[in-house]
């Protein structure tokens, strides 16, 4: 009999990943700190704050496969999270402008019968166009922009602010790494296409 499967994370852009791989799940909120650790590079608290996240849920969920993911967008060296506002979405995105970024996506794999993990960051480069200002608050009036990180979603009208991207795995920039994802699956005997 093939383990419960938990996605650690109230986010819909996760669950609607998850959903792709036509398996059963359920999902629960973790609970994370997740704060940003002085000096703490944005690679490295993608991967903490994933596996923070999938095992804030363990006891509640013996003998299941938990999943923890968390995305940190990096602009030179600082970190870029969820805007919150459309001012802040606005500066964001204004700062974006003709520049490189690059999205961290950490996955976690939590077996809470063993206590093993499996875990990964998948990075997304991501090159924004030079768009003017009145393209940013077009781009803010018709989407909702204000819950993903660098306020410019790639699934949706975002796709507009950008020219080109680079990723092993092209569901990582939206927030789930499914091909490492499957993997890790397979490796605790969960075959996804079993």
């Amino acid at each position: 009999m093939k383990k419960k499967i938990v996605l650690a994370s109230t986010s819909r852009y996760r669950a609607e990943l998850l959903q792709r791989l036509r398996i059963p799940f359920e999902v629960t909120k973790p609970d994370a700190d997740e704060s940003v650790l002085p000096n703490e590079p944005p690679a490295q608290t993608a991967a903490r704050l994933s596996l923070a996240k999938a095992r804030s849920v363990g006891n509640a969920f013996p003998g299941s496969l938990i999943i923890g993911s968390d995305q940190v967008a990096e602009l030179n060296g600082t970190p870029i999270g969820k805007p919150g506002t459309p001012a802040r979405a606005r500066q964001q995105l204004q700062a974006m402008r003709g520049q490189i970024l690059v999205f961290h996506s950490g996955i976690a794999l939590f077996n809470a019968d063993s206590g093993r993990v499996q875990s990964s960051i998948v990075p997304t480069t991501v090159r924004f166009r030079e768009y003017s200002d009145a393209e940013i608050e077009h781009y803010l009036e018709r989407e909702d922009a204000l819950d993903c990180a660098g306020s410019a979603k790639s699934e949706g009208l975002g796709i507009a602010l950008i020219s080109s991207m680079q990723s092993e795995d092209p569901t990582a920039l939206i927030g789930l790494p499914l091909i490492a994802l499957a993997a890790m699956l397979d490796n605790e005997g969960f075959g996804v296409l079993a």
